[in-house]
């Protein structure tokens, strides 16, 4: 019985003392994420530095956010894949091209769609797009992933409609607005 006693509190004591480190990284943790986020973001859109969130009230489902940059926007889209939803970083300059994409999440097949996630031939076709991208038109689809490939070609029309205004309903309807 003494040892169970023992046990619990020993337990309890541990408890206590995560939470309390817990509550006192939490501050510093915040602002490295955010400073990792900055730092990304800038290798996707040249020539920014900061980016600021801005509320998105357009109709395009696919668009989960939009950063501002000096010099266009990163786009967040998330779009169905084969297995689950796709999440992308799309940056488009204020001239309406493309100039990087990030897979930030996915869990598509093994060995086929997840291979978007870091084929730099499938992922660079898209740099210097300006959108109306069609798989099997002006887009090569990774072998034996034709739904992730649409997936994220339709991601990334999305981003690029948002900031050239082909995106109507969005606040950014006008090039480099």
């Amino acid at each position: 019985m003494k040892q169970l006693f023992a046990a619990l509190i020993t337990l309890a004591v541990t408890a206590v003392l995560l939470a309390v480190l817990n509550a006192g990284l939490a501050g510093p943790a915040a602002a490295n994420a955010e400073a990792e986020r900055q730092k990304t973001m800038a290798l996707l859109l040249p020539g920014s530095t900061t980016f600021v969130r801005e509320e998105y009230s357009g109709e395009d489902t696919n668009i989960l956010a939009a950063y501002k940059g000096e010099t266009g926007y990163v786009v967040e889209t998330a779009t169905d894949g084969y297995v689950d939803t796709v999440v992308l970083w799309v940056a488009v300059d204020n001239s309406g091209a493309v100039t990087g994409v990030m897979v930030r999440d996915m869990s598509e097949t093994f060995g086929l769609g997840n291979r978007a996630m870091s084929d730099p031939a499938f992922l660079g076709q898209f740099l210097g797009t300006t959108g109306d991208l069609t798989v099997g038109e002006n887009v090569d689809a990774l072998t034996g992933a034709t739904v992730t490939s649409k997936a994220i070609t339709k991601a990334i029309n999305s981003a690029s409609g948002f900031v050239t205004g082909a995106d109507v309903s969005s606040g950014a309807t006008e090039w480099g607005g």
